[in-house]
């Protein structure tokens, strides 16, 4: 990910207190399922399309270029690990989605990103 994306999720939020939770970025900028109920049927497709579109489209850019070329570490196994089992454009919006979360984070605790779980864990308990 570079300073642009990070940019664009830190104009887009604004405010890191916003949200209660990180978890709550990624419906808030629409990478979720579009549900369609009526009766017996309850068909689960693409993504919302709420929120801000380049909210939505600058992780989404991210993801995808962390799926194809960017360098390794947890959040892309993680999500290599997804598109095995729900295919590679369930794991696309994934991947945003969670890079979402990752930036609020990072943004709301001002520290780095730790390429491997065991930095990641190792700091947070401390």
């Amino acid at each position: 990910m570079g300073a642009i994306i990070a940019l664009t999720v830190k104009s887009a939020i604004d405010d890191p207190d916003r949200f209660r939770r990180s978890r709550d970025i990624g419906p808030w900028a629409g990478l979720t399922p579009r549900r369609e109920r009526s009766g017996q049927r309850d068909v689960i497709g693409q993504i919302a399309r709420a929120g801000d579109v380049g909210l939505r489209t600058a992780p989404y850019q991210a993801a995808i270029v962390m799926l194809n070329r960017g360098r390794r570490n947890w959040l892309t196994a993680w999500a290599l690990r997804v598109s095995r089992r729900r295919g590679r454009k369930c794991a696309t919006v994934a991947l945003a989605r969670r890079i979402g979360i990752v930036l609020h984070r990072m943004w709301r605790d001002d520290c780095e990103f730790r390429f491997t779980r065991a930095e990641a864990t190792a700091v947070c308990a401390a």
